[in-house]
């Protein structure tokens, strides 16, 4: 489905009820509760920012938090996008959004985590380079 130009914005407003419902379309999850998942206190909070791409039609079709260790490294969390709206470059945009402001901010590196199946995604389209990294599954 072809998507029309989405409006990104670095800090842009965006609800609980919303972000839940984009998580649970994304992730392929269920919607959790506005006070099972604050988005809004956890971005304020704990993020250097987040950015919303909303459509003319004023849904938000994509979202990415960018949490940062206050210095020089800043983490992608959370990238989404309306899978009906998917491969449109919403996602690529999300990430130069990012890019451009991290940079700004005086972040020197960004990283990001992600499954298998998005390496096209974020080492072609988005310009990441591969690590060596590590993970602890704490559950």
């Amino acid at each position: 489905m072809e998507s029309p130009e989405p409006h990104i914005d670095w800090r842009g407003a965006f609800t609980n009820a919303e972000v839940n419902r984009l998580h649970a379309d994304a992730f392929d999850t269920g919607v959790f509760a506005d006070d099972e998942w604050d988005w809004v206190s956890q971005t304020e909070q704990h993020s250097l920012g987040w950015v919303t791409a909303r459509l003319g039609d004023d849904t938000l079709a994509g979202f990415v938090n960018v949490v940062t260790d206050g210095f020089v490294h800043a983490w992608l969390q959370d990238l989404m996008v309306d899978p009906r709206h998917q491969r449109s470059g919403i996602g690529v945009a999300l990430v130069g959004e990012v890019r451009t402001r991290t940079q700004a901010a005086g972040c020197e590196w960004l990283h990001v985590d992600f499954d298998e199946h998005l390496r096209p995604f974020y080492f072609g389209a988005c310009g990441f380079e591969p690590t060596t990294a590590g993970l602890i599954d704490l559950t």
